[in-house]
């Protein structure tokens, strides 16, 4: 059994072929998956993506992409947390990729929304999932400045150095790795996921976008999860069907409730 754990079905290439999505996934022995909000507008429809099908959950937050988006509070990402299949909080981080011509000092706005999210999760219960790009640096020095490591949650989508991997880990973090790694040019995220512990990794498509190698450029599902998977066994020499159950026990014990402890690869 594989998990996606990081994938947007909500999105308007994914949400409209649904039906044929899930038996795709089912074909390919993908049987839970994890639906991650981006915007509180969108956490309706998200939710009952996660409400309306019994291997799906789903996470709340604000993506740190989405500027203009409705900001959140920490009471109310406790209470929408509270909810039947909700087990996360987020996306949520930093991203300066696209600062163009603003400072770092002009993304203040992020560091207030990514603390507003590691508050809830302490708060709730629930663990965080981190999105960082060209920031690693102000998002471990939220995380620790905020005390994240009693929530916990996942690096996702990870193609950061080794070192940041290391310090995710130390506080308490698993990294997720997605089809970046099956790219021809990821060879040193490849050495990254060859260091971090197996009991430490998960898998996910991150789809709609970032489709694994042989599929670069078309649209991605969670069906294509186990090409993920594929890869990291190639890059740790373990069986495929080891890092299915890892993966598959490692969201268990992040995410709990979320799959039988005594699933595996089916």
């Amino acid at each position: 059994m594989f998990v996606d754990s990081h994938c947007h079905l909500s999105s308007p290439e994914l949400i409209a072929r649904l039906p044929e999505i899930r038996a795709a996934m089912r074909a390919a022995h993908v049987d839970k998956a994890l639906c991650i909000c981006t915007t509180l507008d969108e956490f309706e429809r998200v939710h009952a993506l996660a409400l309306g099908d019994d291997d799906l959950w789903c996470s709340v937050g604000v993506h740190p992409d989405e500027e203009d988006s409705r900001e959140p509070t920490v009471e109310g990402l406790v209470a929408l947390a509270a909810l039947p299949k909700v087990v996360a909080i987020g996306e949520t981080g930093l991203d300066y990729y696209r600062i163009g011509d603003r400072s770092v000092d002009d993304m203040a706005w992020q560091r207030d929304r990514f603390r507003v999210h590691v508050r809830a999760a302490r708060a709730s219960g629930k663990p965080l999932v981190v999105h960082t790009r060209s920031a690693s640096l102000d998002t471990l020095g939220v995380l620790r400045e905020e005390q994240s490591g009693a929530a916990g949650g996942v690096f996702h989508c990870f193609t950061e150095t080794a070192e940041v991997a290391r310090a995710a880990l130390d506080l308490g973090f698993h990294i997720s790795f997605s089809g970046i790694i099956t790219f021809k040019n990821a060879d040193e995220l490849r050495a990254v996921a060859e260091f971090v512990p197996l009991d430490r990794c998960l898998i996910e498509t991150d789809s709609p976008y970032l489709a694994p190698m042989p599929l670069r450029g078309k649209l991605n599902t969670p069906a294509n999860v186990p090409l993920v998977a594929a890869k990291l066994a190639e890059v740790k020499g373990l069986p495929l069907e080891r890092i299915a159950e890892a993966t598959t026990a490692n969201f268990a014990r992040l995410f709990p409730g979320t799959v039988p402890r005594s699933s595996s690869v089916s």
